[in-house]
């Protein structure tokens, strides 16, 4: 499941509160790009019209990390997958039953992405807790978990191919890291394995974002 089956599949954060903005990131990243993000910020200030007017453009993954009791999570769930969001996020610390709950009401065409730990954390025995929530993720059925580039090459060496890796805290060479404690540069999570990469701000704040989207696809490419 990578973006041309040799390089990880690239999603653009599109964290932005504008509704124009965002459908113009869209229109031109999307035909680059394996999937658009939206995030708390941009489904905040528009809601399920976020979700529409990006999806007309590319496949969709709302990360609104869910965390709740096994109800809530499965009737949210329920409601995105009815609108056709390719992918979503729920916190593995909510717990197997929980995370049952989302990945029945998920169905067969949306993927369920478990949240471990988020990479704006700098935590000490870090990758024991990940492997720890990346498990509970399998017990739960899901195949897919969001994880640190830190993490991606004790995930691998654990699970293998049979799960997913989903890595943001992607920052290209001379991008500041922001609130992002645990980072690595875009050829550094392609060579360990990762499945996607996130990425926002050095794409969405920048002067040209189809060009910044596509150079980060070729240091992907040239290494792997």
């Amino acid at each position: 499941m990578k973006g041309d089956g040799s390089r990880p599949g690239l999603i653009v954060a599109i964290d932005v509160n504008d509704l124009a903005q965002a459908q113009e990131l869209a229109r031109a990243l999307s035909p680059i790009v394996d999937g658009l993000k939206v995030g708390s910020t941009l489904f905040s200030a528009h809601g399920p019209e976020a979700l529409l007017e990006v999806g007309q453009h590319g496949r969709v993954f709302c990360d609104l990390k869910f965390h709740d009791i096994p109800s809530q999570v499965e009737g949210a769930v329920r409601a995105l997958a009815e609108q056709h969001v390719w992918m979503l996020t729920v916190h593995a610390a909510g717990g197997v039953p929980m995370m049952k709950a989302a990945a029945a009401a998920a169905g067969e065409a949306t993927t369920v992405a478990a949240v471990t730990v988020l990479t704006s954390l700098s935590t000490e025995n870090g990758e024991h807790r990940v492997e720890s929530l990346a498990g509970s993720a399998i017990e739960a059925g899901l195949e897919t978990v969001v994880c640190s580039p830190k993490e991606i090459a004790a995930l691998k060496e654990r699970f293998g191919d049979s799960l997913r890796l989903v890595v943001p805290g992607i920052r290209p060479s001379g991008a500041t890291s922001g609130d992002q404690a645990r980072v690595a540069s875009p050829a550094e999570a392609a060579r360990l394995g990762a499945d996607y990469v996130v990425v926002g701000r050095p794409i969405v704040e920048a002067p040209d974002p189809a060009a910044a989207a596509i150079s980060i696809l070729e240091e992907m490419q040239s290494a792997v």
